[in-house]
């Protein structure tokens, strides 16, 4: 989990500089232009400002911006051809511009190294945690009746045990689809925890498990729920999203918040009719995406 962290803390760190180096292009490309000590080309050193918040942008507000650091590197590519091009027609600033050559050379091997990680790294990870007023025992009671999350899940019309240990998914998908898949569960032990995994071939690939803690001073039962998810060929469950109708992380969230519902008061309230959809203060939840390194 260390290593995850690091590696999104570069990539934002990554992002938020193309955003700050973006602003300094647009705002002073005159000063901009000799400081790395190349001829003063306002256009040039705006458009590449653009180019560094967008890439900034981009960076920040996706969980695996792969994509936008290839755009970086790109971009730095591009930088060190036109630094180049300075220092062959400019002898009188060729310090300045070595010294910026060189400042762009060790960003972009930062950009590199950053992608190679995010090529690298293993399938999403969400971790979700809520507080739920019943006993941990009548929680897993609901949890491991396969027919009863249906109730938890508005895509999913129908959850059925078909085989030890297997279970057979029926949901909607798009256009009035419906897509199936079967689950094994891989871990079972009693009030405690429950751990399943997608079998191989399904539409949908996932993996996870739910655990549950007896919360001291008889204060019910944390329920957490790890899960990892993959979508060959789409980028960070876009196929999952698509399939289900919402983000994993989304999808999770709203199962938990009606499994907690439904322990609570017998029902799920909606918000229809109120003026804001807010998660309710009781529902205590930590939310992190990561991925495994």
């Amino acid at each position: 989990m260390a290593a995850v962290m690091k590696q999104e803390q570069l990539a934002r760190g990554l992002g938020w500089f193309s955003i700050g180096l973006g602003l300094a292009q647009i705002a002073m490309p005159r000063r901009f232009a000799r400081m790395v000590g190349v001829n003063e080309r306002s256009a040039l050193i705006r458009s590449v400002g653009m180019r560094e918040i967008t890439s900034g942008v981009g960076i920040l507000t996706n969980r695996k911006p792969t994509g936008w650091l290839s755009t970086r590197i790109a971009g730095d590519v591009m930088d060190l051809s036109l630094l180049a091009l300075a220092m062959r027609s400019n002898n009188t600033q060729k310090t300045r511009v070595t010294a910026a050559t060189a400042a762009v050379a060790g960003v972009t091997a930062l950009d590199l190294l950053c992608r190679r990680r995010m090529d690298n790294a293993g399938p999403p990870v969400i971790y979700l945690s809520v507080a739920v007023n019943r006993p941990p025992e009548e929680l897993y009671r609901f949890w491991r009746d396969p027919q009863n999350l249906p109730r938890l899940m508005k895509n999913v019309e129908s959850v059925r045990e078909t085989g030890e240990q297997r279970w057979h998914w029926v949901a909607k998908g798009p256009a009035g689809t419906r897509v199936e898949w079967d689950s094994d569960l891989t871990e079972e032990w009693p009030n405690e925890r429950l751990g399943w995994h997608s079998v191989e071939g399904a539409p949908i690939r996932h993996a996870g498990s739910v655990r549950f803690e007896r919360l001291p001073g008889d204060r019910g039962t944390a329920v957490r729920v790890e899960m990892y998810y993959d979508a060959p060929g789409a980028g960070l469950g876009a196929r999952f999203a698509k399939l289900l109708g919402g983000a994993p992380e989304q999808q999770v969230w709203e199962a938990l918040r009606s499994f907690k519902q439904i322990m609570e008061t017998g029902e799920v309230a909606t918000t229809v009719g109120q003026t804001s959809g807010r998660r309710p203060p009781s529902l205590l939840l930590k939310l992190e995406s990561a991925r495994q390194a």
